[in-house]
């Protein structure tokens, strides 16, 4: 088995010796740790709560109801809404302030659905960079507290 891997680059490929590419895969690694430092376990319980509920539920997800559901007060549940947010990482509200988005599933319509071999559907995450670039500009927009509960 070969230690390189292979990688596109316009109409080229390119292979990637084993050192490169697990520093690329550490340093990576580091980024995302260090992106995720701001989670608090009750962050971690929001974000898998909405990517779990969105599918289910088929609507945007409202502050009061996760919060009814997890067990947390409502001034808690807006802001980690507001801290997952505005750290683009996870999750985005729409207009009325509903998790709406919580990757990898959203109650956008897109044209990425997913089956699963339960049976399952889900509509996934953004259509396009221009769908991304639009929803990080509006959470950037927006003047969010920092802090967590």
């Amino acid at each position: 088995m070969s230690e390189t891997i292979l990688m596109g680059q316009g109409d080229q490929i390119i292979e990637i010796p084993r050192k490169d590419w697990e520093q690329g895969v550490s340093a990576v690694s580091k980024q995302m740790q260090a992106g995720l430092s701001f989670m608090s376990a009750d962050h971690r319980r929001v974000c898998n709560f909405a990517v779990r509920e969105l599918p289910n539920v088929g609507k945007p997800l409202s502050p009061e109801f996760i919060a009814d559901k997890l067990n947390l007060p409502v001034e808690c549940v807006n802001i980690i809404l507001e801290d997952l947010e505005k750290h683009l990482t996870f999750l985005f509200r729409n207009e009325q302030g509903a998790a709406a988005w919580a990757y990898p599933v959203t109650t956008d319509t897109t044209p990425h659905h997913v089956t699963f071999s339960t049976g399952e559907q889900v509509v996934c995450g953004l259509s396009n960079r221009r769908d991304s670039d639009a929803l990080r500009a509006r959470a950037i927009k927006r003047k969010t507290p920092i802090g967590c509960c």
